[in-house]
């Protein structure tokens, strides 16, 4: 696991970044990793949803993390898993529960689903500092992809924000920051500039394309819950053909 979550951290490379399709099961994951990918992700959405619960911790943690351990069991390149908000766990039994699967790293956001707001910044970056503290005292290494929701939860300034965040973050001991959904690429450019660390960005519809994040010095790129969507936009298609009496394969 330790090896692993080292392989893991050293990808992380501005202008050369870590592009994730994120995956949701094994056979997803086994396709992600033939295709030559050197690690992989998991996308609580898109897990929460194929267990039939909704997003943002309204699943059990029991079932994502047992669903994160089929996803880690079925490939041999590092898997970092989505812990979401950590599921109100301890900072001990949080990483307990990661290493037990076999986790290379973890995301943990911001937010406080149930208020529906940011946490305090100040309280997350001690929740983040209890994450470090407690895997170094199990022995573990663990990549953490510290998650800043300024942008979803539409703050005032969500740069100044990020940015303030983030070296909090950076500086309790996380990895990486990820500013989910920021799609301004000068912003972009700014937290790459600024910020002492690895920034993760998305590549989603709309937003600002691969190639530009790779010029703007991108360390890490997620695809988040999009492939499963995708994924199950082609069943429905054949579904619909198929309920039609048509040929699915014209």
């Amino acid at each position: 696991m330790n090896e692993k979550a080292a392989v893991l951290r050293d990808l992380h490379r501005p202008g050369d970044p870590l592009i994730l399709p994120n995956v949701w099961d094994a056979g997803s994951a086994a396709v992600v990793a033939e295709a030559g990918f050197p690690a992989l992700a998991t996308a609580s959405a898109a897990i929460a949803a194929m267990l039939g619960y909704p997003d943002h911790e309204g699943a059990p943690a029991a079932e994502m993390f047992a669903a994160a351990a089929r996803v880690i069991r079925a490939v041999d390149v590092p898997v970092t898993v989505d812990a979401e908000a950590g599921y109100g766990l301890p900072a001990a039994e949080l990483v307990e529960r990661l290493a037990e699967i076999g986790a290379a790293g973890c995301n943990l956001e911001d937010s406080d689903h149930a208020a529906g707001a940011m946490v305090d910044a100040s309280a997350q970056a001690d929740r983040i500092a209890s994450v470090r503290a407690a895997a170094k005292d199990a022995g573990v290494d663990l990549v953490i992809n510290a998650r800043v929701d300024a942008y979803v939860r539409n703050a005032p300034d969500p740069l100044a924000e990020t940015l303030d965040r983030g070296r909090r973050y950076l500086d309790a001991g996380a990895d990486c920051i990820y500013p989910i959904m920021v799609s301004d690429a000068d912003h972009i450019a700014t937290l790459v500039r600024e910020l002492p660390g690895p920034v993760n960005t998305n590549c989603l519809p709309g937003m600002t394309p691969l190639p530009r994040l790779i010029e703007l010095g991108v360390a890490r790129i997620s695809l988040g819950p999009l492939p499963y969507i995708q994924a199950l936009d082609a069943l429905k298609a054949l579904a619909t053909r198929l309920a039609a009496r048509q040929d699915p394969y014209a």
